[in-house]
């Protein structure tokens, strides 16, 4: 018959279901909840655990082939998701948020994308720079605002208590 396992698991059903309890992680308690409902008896093929669990037949099969394989622990093994790489390497970042807690600072985000371009060669998109400023580093490229030499603080006062 197609989807029938053919898989002995070693742990007991009483061990499973403590190992279940204990699982910090929701992807390796339904790792272990599979082992536990084909333990117990209440998934007989890899199509009805697939469909209790609310995984594709072929993940679930995944995680069986690493149980064959390694056992538990081949199962709970994770390989780390690295991602993409950053436009802005680590060092260039260290070195803009040192430029950035300067007092000169810059004016404005553009400013800072010709900064890195020409001092340390790295083009990076307005966006980019933006989202690494604004969001990571938490700072901000604003200088302040000059005033003007023909502002009285009585006139700006006076002006405060009428309103």
């Amino acid at each position: 018959m197609a989807g029938v396992y053919k898989l002995e698991i070693t742990e007991t059903e009483a061990d499973l279901k403590q190992r279940l309890g204990s699982q910090k992680t929701a992807s390796d308690k339904e790792r272990i909840q599979l082992l536990y409902l084909l333990k117990t008896g209440q998934a007989t093929t890899v199509q009805s655990a697939a469909t209790l669990l609310g995984r594709h037949r072929v993940t679930v099969q995944e995680w069986l082939r690493l149980y064959r394989r390694g056992g538990l622990t081949a199962l709970l093994t994770h390989t780390p998701r690295t991602g993409r790489r950053q436009s802005i390497p680590l060092w260039a970042q260290e070195a803009l948020n040192q430029r950035l807690h300067q007092s000169e600072g810059f004016n404005s985000y553009g400013e800072i994308c010709q900064w890195l371009k020409t001092q340390l060669g790295i083009s990076a998109p307005y966006k980019t720079v933006h989202q690494l400023v604004h969001y990571r580093l938490k700072a901000a490229p604003k200088v302040a605002r000059p005033v003007s030499v023909a502002k009285s603080e009585e006139r700006v006062e006076a002006y405060k208590k009428t309103r």
